[in-house]
């Protein structure tokens, strides 16, 4: 679909969904609400997304033919390696399911490597499972994760936390209580806001972006 195509060029460049919103003059998260509902979107609104964004191949964005960008080059384009010192580690496993894994087995290695332009300061991917983040984070993406620490937190940011008791992605914000987080869906519809305490907090990755599984 059109709208799926320019959620993976907003990914592939790193463009947030509120800011492709602003920039193209949608009403804020009407993009979002189109592309979870599988809607459409209207001629004057494609006009400014190819005067704003004019790298964009018109053929690509209408049928999914040929290269995403009108040069042909696709330097963005994911790719997958086996050489460690030309991509990000990826692993095989879900978030949810058994992420923590990764970090509390020294034996574990990455099931190969992605390189992706705008993606190398992360520190490794991994897969999504769940809905609660859609439309920002679908079910079946992979993440960029970057390792950091309580104190880096920027509310309002989405991040990956592994707790005692939890695997989750969701946006963090200051409680009211000085001893726990907020942790805060985007799909407001069927998830609900839960508050955590920062003690209990395992490892935290800045999520850097997602994009649909390639391979």
């Amino acid at each position: 679909m059109l709208l799926d195509r320019i959620k993976q060029y907003l990914d592939i460049k790193g463009i947030s969904v509120s800011a492709f919103e602003r920039s193209v003059g949608m009403s804020n998260a009407s993009f979002g609400k189109s592309l979870k509902k599988g809607g459409a979107i209207g001629t004057d609104k494609l006009e400014n997304i190819l005067s704003v964004y004019p790298d964009i191949s018109v053929e690509w964005l209408f049928s999914g033919k040929g290269s995403m960008l009108k040069d042909g080059k696709d330097n963005s384009k994911p790719t997958i390696t086996t050489n460690p010192q030309e991509g990000v580690p990826y692993y095989d496993v879900d978030f949810i399911g058994g992420f923590s894994e990764i970090f509390n087995c020294q034996a574990a290695i990455p099931h190969n490597y992605i390189k992706i332009q705008g993606f190398e300061r992360a520190d490794c991917w991994c897969n999504v499972s769940g809905h609660s983040m859609e439309p920002k984070i679908n079910h079946g993406d992979i993440i960029a994760l970057r390792n950091c620490n309580v104190e880096d937190i920027l509310y309002g940011e989405i991040y990956a936390v592994v707790t005692n008791s939890v695997r989750t992605i969701k946006i963090l914000r200051k409680s009211k209580k000085p001893n726990m987080l907020r942790f805060i869906p985007i799909n407001t519809e069927e998830f609900d806001e839960q508050e955590y305490p920062i003690s209990d907090i395992l490892h935290i990755f800045k999520v850097i972006g997602s994009i649909r599984k390639f391979f």
